[in-house]
Parts: C-alpha cells; structure tokens; sequence
C-alpha cells in the first residue's frame, strides 16, 4: 500500500508538471512565427527604393531614346541630318507604346515621391527626344521620304487607336503640368484629339471597338481614355472632358460591374444577349486605375465625383475578396486554379495605396492590403531587375483556355510601369510609420 501511494503521488506530479508544460507550450505556440510565401512584414521604404532603384537601372540600360543610321548603326544626334535611313534604336521595350505611357507617368511619380531625379529625367529626355524627332520625321514623310507607315516614331504621328494615344498623351501633360517639359503641347494636341473626337464610339459616347466583334467594348479602354479625358479638364480647364470622363465611367459600369461579385467582366459585345463574364484581372487593374487617375484631379465640386468615389470603393471592396493568401491576384479573379499575376497586383498595390494615401480608403482596413501585395510584387523582381509573372498583351475572348494559357515573361512591357506606381506609393505609405506588427498580424494603425 505504502508504495502504490508513492507511485500515486509521484502520478499526481508527473501530471501536474505535463499540464504545466502543455501550458507553456500551449501559449508559446500562439507566438510561433508561421511560413508565409511571401515577406509578412511592412517593407522599409530603403528597402522599397533598392527595388526601384533595381528596375529603373534595368530599364534606363534596356530604352534607348536615339536615333541611329541603320546601314552604319552610327548615332544620328542632329535632326538636321535625318534622312531615310534614319531609325529608332532598338530597346528591349517600344517606348511609343501604351505600356511605356504608363511607365513614363510612373517615372514621374517616383521621383516627386522619392525625390530622386533620375527617375524624372528618365520621362523629361525621352519626351524631349519625342519632342525634337517627331516634326524632323514628320517634315520629311510630307516631302515623300516615308511611304507607308515603315518609318520611325509613327505611332504618336498618325495614332489609330486608343492603344497609340491615351497613355503617352496622360503621361506628356502630366509631365506638362508638373514644369518637367514645356514643348509637348502640339503632340498632346494629336494625340487628345484621337481619343475625344476620332476614336470609335458607341451611339451614347462610349469609347468602343469594332473588334472582335462590331461594337464591341473593352475593360481594358477605360485606362486608354479616361486619363486622357482627365488630364486635359486639368490642363485646359474645360469642363467637357471632365464630364466625358464621368460619363464613361458610368456607361462602363452600368454594363460591365458585376455588382454582386464587385468586379468588372473584361469583355461587352453589343450584339449579345448574355455577354461573357471573365474578370481578367489586368483589365480589373486598368479600370481601377482609370477610377483613381480621375479622382486626382476631378474637382470637389463636380456632380459626377460622389459617383466615381463610391465606385471606386465598391471596385476596391470587391477586389479585397479575392486576394490570395500570397498577396497576389489571379490571372482571373475568380478562378483559384488560374495562375497568380504580377502586372495586376501591381496595379491593385499601386491604387489602394493612393486611395489610402488621398484617404478615399480606409488605411486601417485596405493598407495591410497594399503591403501584402507589394511584398509580393517585390518577390518578381528578379537580380537584373526585369519583372517576372506578368501577362503578355492579351485581347478578349469568349473561352476560359484562352485566359488561362496565357503566357507570362519578363519582356511583357505591362508588368514595369505598375512595380513603379506601386512601389512609389509604398514608399509613400510607409513614410507616415503607422504600419505595425500586432499580436502577429500586419496592421495600420490610424
């Protein structure tokens, strides 16, 4: 008996000594720092600018502004000496294209936020090099030099499209407005016009295509007009571009926001009766940054701007469901099998992070948000500083294979201006140091 009391009690306090580690243990567990894909932290703004720093280095390297001989490949410096023979530099990247309007406003920005010049005078010497080449090219295609459109810099002269005209032209009049550049106004001029008088439209004015199919309308065209349309209420101060962009807005959600789900379908054919709804997510990040250019300068008093704004947070509260546990968007947004997408989250980190920076959003609740995606944006920028994950250009479609097969590379212009726009606005988020790691979680602190 006196030893089946010993081994009971000393029971009793193996027990009482296995609750008392399971305690510990129990507790300590809820601080256990977990694996996550990507960086869980807010990310220094020193840290922010080497990415930046990373990209612009690779791209300043990679986009040449010169012309050359192309039978010699001598550089061609003096307009006066331009002849037939006379070409753009080959780049990795178009720097006449819509993509690269978005990166020359994204050069711009990161260096008022940073205050950094280089990556202004990245934007102020390709445009001054548009500005001295253009009437040069132009004067000799009149005199029967060009034939045809084989001639260089022909996109900002004779624009076909919104794709030609409405980025470069935002980008110029903001580097206009900014002091940056004073001799734009007559290609601003060209290509303004294109996109508020020549581009197709709809009966009710909105800005359309005849492709795929006829009267046709693209997500993706809010961002080739809208800033545009915005730019030059601010430039001219005429109120008829600001209404116009209001207005496309409101006709292009009226038939493409999926109210219930908070995010746009890519595609409206006229012709059909259901129309097919596949959220890509790039063209979700257009629109959202068409919404957001137009905020910046719509003013307090237009009737249309309680609209905008509440679409805007309706957008941004849609896009919060489907972010994934990465950070990243899906390719389509509602499609967890499809890939994740670098150019949107992009763009996504870039406007909430405005949003919250304007305070349109609520910092508290979207900022973490930001972060998370830019953490996760950072992770694509490899050690030359190319953007990896980002959608090649991409039409519209009526099938999900088309979507999904996409490929991805890192010579698709789309992914660099947004890394720019969002890692500047990071930049500035960061700055005000509310961002907090609480009990574990990232959060903003107002």
């Amino acid at each position: 008996m006196k030893r089946l009391a010993i081994f009971t009690a000393l029971g009793l306090l193996s027990a009482v000594a296995n609750a008392q580690v399971k305690a510990a243990n129990d507790a300590s567990l809820h601080a256990m720092k977990p694996v996550y894909t990507v960086p869980y932290e807010p990310m220094p703004k020193e840290e922010i600018k080497k990415v930046l720093d990373k990209v612009f280095n690779y791209l300043d390297a990679v986009t040449p502004a010169q012309m050359i001989n192309k039978k010699t490949n001598e550089l061609v410096n003096d307009v006066a000496k331009i002849d037939t023979n006379t070409v753009l530099q080959q780049g990795d990247f178009r720097i006449t294209s819509y993509e690269w309007g978005v990166t020359y406003a994204a050069m711009l920005w990161a260096g008022e936020i940073t205050g950094d010049k280089k990556y202004t005078n990245y934007t102020k010497d390709r445009f001054n090099f548009f500005a001295n080449w253009i009437p040069a090219v132009k004067k000799l295609k009149a005199a029967g030099g060009y034939t045809g459109n084989n001639y260089p810099l022909h996109q900002p002269i004779d624009p076909k499209a919104l794709d030609d005209a409405g980025a470069v032209c935002a980008a110029m009049i903001k580097a206009t407005t900014m002091g940056v550049n004073n001799n734009l106004r007559p290609q601003i001029d060209v290509y303004s016009d294109w996109v508020a008088k020549k581009e197709y439209r709809l009966p009710d004015g909105t800005l359309a295509r005849n492709r795929p199919q006829k009267n046709t309308m693209w997500l993706d065209d809010m961002y080739m007009g809208i800033p545009t349309l915005a730019q030059m209420g601010k430039l001219t101060g005429d109120k008829k571009y600001f209404d116009d962009a209001v207005n496309q807005v409101k006709l292009y959600s009226q038939r493409m926001f999926i109210k219930e789900k908070g995010i746009y379908m890519h595609g409206w054919v006229e012709s059909m009766e259901t129309h097919p709804e596949f959220k890509w997510a790039r063209a979700n990040g257009w629109a959202l940054l068409a919404t957001v250019e137009l905020l910046d300068v719509l003013p307090e008093n237009h009737e249309g701007r309680d609209f905008v704004l509440q679409q805007l947070k309706a957008h941004v509260k849609g896009l919060a469901s489907y972010q994934s546990a990465s950070g990243f968007w899906h390719q389509l947004l509602d499609r967890e099998d499809s890939y994740l997408e670098t150019s949107a989250t992009a763009i996504y980190s870039y406007c909430i992070a405005h949003a919250c920076n304007k305070g349109w959003l609520n910092p508290a609740t979207y900022a973490p948000m930001a972060m998370l995606a830019w953490n996760a944006v950072a992770t694509k920028v490899n050690d030359k500083g190319q953007v990896e994950g980002t959608c090649v250009g991409t039409g519209m479609a009526f099938d999900p294979a088309f979507y999904y097969h996409r490929p991805v590379n890192v010579f698709a212009a789309h992914g660099y201006g947004p890394v720019i726009l969002a890692g500047a606005e990071m930049y500035k988020l960061v700055a005000k140091n509310k961002f907090k790691m609480n009990d574990s979680a990232l959060q903003y602190e107002e």
